[in-house]
């Protein structure tokens, strides 16, 4: 079977992209959806018309050479992760930030052979898994004291290594994607169910190294969950931890290499738990009268105890956007599963919780129901969508937070003022629960307004520096789950307390002294 292509300047695959004709048909229906309009079709810059920079270093002597690219082609595809930064720049060929060269490993020894060459070359590395970064962390902008950079690529490590069934475990290789490492590990009737929006192109190396959180809303929600073990070569050795269900030998090493984000270490493989496909399911769209309202429902579900894997709360804007309402109400999706037993009483007393909330729903019709089916549908197009409204003149773009509920009213008229008072009308910024805490739940906002076509660029960070600094302002984290990359690195350094800083330095001065790991990232 031939290789799909990945899209040249947006999401995903070439061949899933929705092109200029289906645009310009989908045109006619963004202005009764975003009370808007859309402005003339545009078609990305040809990628036979761009320039990169000349590639200031030459690729490692020997056998390592074999390994290495310095083809236009690579070297674009990996200066960019799928922001919608990243998106605008490629679709207008701006490519300032190139990697020199493009390393792809093969196996553990030819990662550290690599790391030996960088550090001995003053060559920056950039670990590189599917590239679905929204928060610049593969973009190769490294201070200038470094000779070039080199964009490691891990893709060729996506293999299932080794499957323990009576614990429920696997072996898998960092470079694997979501659908790879499903379609090995479903050889042994077994799945990690884990399963976030990028699933399609993420690897099981990019959701540890950035803490990436999966479809669940409630108790197995971020890879945290889900790691036994990790494994990575750094350019002082290796680093490895010992497999355990659970461990109190003070801090834990495998923790640590949970969102370090590629500064660290070079994660090759990680022991991760998986379980048999679930066989029981229960499901429900409820709608409420307003947010807050459905938000004093799922915080009551999230704290009885019960559970649901999914508890997805839709504003109504991002309800009607997603096909899940129709603007008048918000919606509640709640799902409930399990490889054991029935989950039917779990739902019951999950929508009594909510009726008594003034939650209302449709009878059961033997099909799943439409503002469900619409829901999934949406959130898994929505990355493809986004690139189609590119195209249109429409600024899109995400930002996501976690807040405790005592907060959460006056952070959400907080944050969504801030970020209309910075892009000014028309605009939308819509909101839905992602994940539920029974101390508090995950706001994920989404953003449209027209785009100021030439100087998106700008428009962009206006939107996100006003964004950011209320989320830090109203006590929010800068990221749930989309990490810190470079695009957060201001409003993390506000986060952090200096002294973690300061230790996180002095570790990272420890195993990686030349600092060629990914710098910028996390740290200066």
């Amino acid at each position: 079977m031939s290789k799909r292509k990945r899209s040249r300047w947006g999401w995903g695959f070439e061949d899933a992209a929705i092109g200029a004709d289906e645009a310009s048909g989908a045109a006619a229906g963004i202005e009764p959806l975003f009370g808007f309009a859309p402005q003339a079709p545009e078609s990305a810059v040809p990628f036979e018309s761009v320039e990169l920079p000349a590639p200031a270093i030459e690729p490692p002597r020997g056998a390592l050479s074999a390994l290495c690219s310095q083809s236009k082609e690579e070297r674009a595809e990996h200066s960019y992760g799928c922001s919608y930064l990243d998106t605008i720049r490629a679709f207008r060929g701006l490519y300032e930030h190139v990697p020199d060269l493009v390393a792809r490993p093969q196996n553990e020894q030819q990662v550290e052979q690599l790391l030996e060459w960088a550090a001995a070359s003053n060559v920056a590395v950039i670990p590189y898994g599917g590239g679905t970064s929204v928060v610049g962390g593969v973009e190769p902008n490294v201070p200038a004291s470094f000779n070039g950079t080199c964009s490691l690529d891990l893709g060729l490590l996506d293999q299932v290594l080794e499957v323990d069934p009576v614990s429920r475990s696997a072996l898998i290789g960092a470079g694997a994607s979501g659908p790879r490492l499903e379609e090995q590990l479903g050889e042994h009737g077994l799945t990690m169910r884990f399963y976030p929006q990028s699933f399609e192109c993420s690897t099981l190396g990019g959701w540890v190294a950035t803490r990436a959180g999966g479809h669940f809303a409630t108790r197995l929600t971020h890879i945290d969950d889900l790691v036994e073990s990790v494994r990575a070569i750094t350019p002082s050795g290796l680093w490895q931890s010992r497999r355990l269900p659970g461990s109190g030998a003070g801090p834990s090493p495998d923790r640590m290499l949970l969102g370090s984000e590629g500064t660290l270490g070079v994660i090759t493989e990680a022991w991760v738990r998986v379980q048999p496909r679930p066989q029981h399911r229960a499901s429900r769209a409820v709608r409420f009268g307003d947010f807050l309202t459905g938000a004093e429902a799922a915080r009551e579900i999230v704290q009885s105890g019960l559970d649901p894997a999914n508890c997805r709360l839709l504003d109504q804007l991002e309800a009607q956007q997603t096909g899940a309402g129709d603007g008048t109400h918000s919606v509640l999706v709640i799902g409930f599963e399990s490889t054991d037993a029935a989950v039917d009483h779990d739902l019951e007393r999950a929508l009594e919780i909510a009726a008594s909330h003034g939650g209302e729903w449709d009878a059961p019709s033997g099909a799943r129901p439409a503002a469900e089916g619409n829901w999934r549908e949406a959130f898994i197009k929505m990355p493809y969508i986004r690139d189609m409204l590119v195209q249109l003149g429409i600024l899109a773009d995400t930002f996501e937070t976690a807040i405790t509920w005592d907060r959460f009213p006056a952070f959400h008229e907080a944050v969504v003022g801030a970020t209309r008072e910075a892009l000014g009308e028309p605009c939308r910024v819509s909101c839905r629960f992602t994940h539920l805490y029974p101390d508090g739940p995950a706001p994920y906002y989404t953003v449209l307004a027209p785009a100021r076509r030439g100087d998106e660029i700008a428009q962009w960070h206006q939107m996100k520096q006003a964004a950011g600094d209320a989320i830090i302002a109203a006590g929010g984290t800068i990221t749930h789950h989309h990490a810190v990359g470079r695009d957060h690195r201001p409003w993390y350094d506000e986060q952090r307390p200096e002294l973690f800083a300061a230790a996180l330095g002095a570790a990272k001065r420890e195993i990686d002294p030349a600092g060629i790991l990914n710098p910028g990232v996390l740290l200066g």
